[in-house]
């Protein structure tokens, strides 16, 4: 059997890449420092994972064990050793945290002489993700460890897209997901020979990552801090509202725009308008109950300067292109208070103590000078 190893035991890890793992026949260590899951998971080696639909589909996951990474880093790099694939699932900011015990892996399997390739992915709501780990990674690899990666170790970047809500079960290892599930790997940057199914394959994959992220994550987003503006408490509530579901509908609009500007040779109008009708539904998809609390946390990191906010607007406005309605939520971002949020919390705190204009430039990096006033004077007219 196959054997591939996955960092990251939570919703995304269990509910999206394990199942596509596990329906490839791929037998699933799972490697995270949440005990309870990882300990679960090696009691009982198998989950169950519920599809979010009128039917409730029931799907059983089997083959599947856990490795405590902070308990047992020794045995992450032996399950590295000897795997057929590495995903991870667990945030941007945790890769750098992962990159030593991965290089510790590499190294094993050259120690061992296994030349059989292997291929590392990031699935990861970011551009560029496994290219951002492979940068960590080679932090710890030599000369002579290098030149064994470059012959026979692949980091391809991925797109993933799976709406799993915040969650709580009895069984710590239960997790409910939406029916709809896009995977996109590229395939330029692959070192072996597997290819699964659920996966998209792709030789220029930048086009889809952009598509998702411009499209998913800033929609989500801009549903969320609409509604937490209006005081809805969950994203279905803020969608029967119709001046929200008009934010969103603009917001998409001009992320069309932007998309057949740069990207015009992959999609059409037609086929992005259908990708947005798509995504609509998939967001107000009445057997998801999602908190506008956990769609619209960490907003600083949410208006980086290459996130789904700021960087919309600095290529739309670069071509000339409108960017109305994404600098809207914008402001909604900076008005965003959530106490139980360590990042609203500082935002907030930093617009208190600090100069309007010192703040944006701290926090979406934009230097352009009259954009920094437009978004001052959107910031001023949400600012409660």
């Amino acid at each position: 059997m196959k054997k591939a190893v996955h960092f990251g035991a939570g919703n995304i890890g269990r509910g999206f890449i394990g199942e596509i793992l596990n329906q490839n026949g791929f037998e699933v260590t799972f490697v995270d420092v949440n005990s309870t899951v990882i300990d679960a998971l090696n009691a009982r080696h198998a989950y169950e994972i519920g599809i979010a639909s009128p039917e409730h589909e029931k799907i059983a996951i089997s083959n599947v064990s856990g490795i405590n990474n902070k308990e047992n880093p020794e045995a992450v790099v032996e399950a590295i050793a000897a795997a057929d694939m590495v995903t991870t699932a667990i945030g941007p900011n945790i890769l750098p945290f992962i990159a030593e015990l991965c290089a510790k892996g590499i190294q094993a399997r050259r120690s061992a002489g296994n030349t059989a390739a292997l291929d590392f992915a990031a699935c990861e709501n970011m551009i560029g993700g496994t290219a951002f780990l492979f940068e960590k990674v080679s932090e710890y690899l030599t000369a002579e460890d290098q030149a064994f990666v470059e012959r026979y170790i692949g980091f391809p970047n991925a797109a993933v897209d799976r709406i799993v809500p915040g969650q709580h079960h009895e069984d710590p290892l239960y997790v409910e997901v939406e029916p709809f599930h896009e995977w996109v790997i590229d395939e330029s940057q692959m070192k072996s020979e597997l290819r699964l199914e659920g996966v998209h394959y792709a030789t220029d994959l930048e086009p889809f990552i952009e598509r998702k992220l411009f499209s998913v994550n800033s929609g989500h987003a801009t549903v969320a801090y609409n509604s937490a503006y209006k005081g809805y408490k969950t994203i279905l509530e803020g969608l029967q509202h119709e001046e929200i579901l008009a934010a969103l509908k603009a917001v998409q609009s001009e992320t069309r725009a932007l998309l057949l500007a740069k990207w015009g040779k992959y999609f059409t109008a037609e086929s992005l308008v259908e990708y947005h009708d798509v995504i609509i539904s998939r967001f107000a998809n009445p057997e998801i109950v999602d908190d506008v609390t956990r769609v619209g946390r960490t907003p600083i990191r949410k208006l980086g300067y290459d996130e789904r906010f700021i960087r919309p607007i600095r290529e739309l406005k670069e071509r000339g292109l409108g960017y109305a309605a994404h600098l809207d939520v914008v402001g909604k971002i900076f008005a965003y208070d959530d106490k139980e949020d360590p990042q609203s919390v500082e935002l907030q705190e930093k617009l208190t103590s600090s100069a309007l204009t010192d703040v944006i430039k701290e926090v979406t990096g934009v230097t352009d000078e009259t954009l920094i006033e437009e978004i001052k004077s959107v910031v001023k007219k949400y600012a409660k």
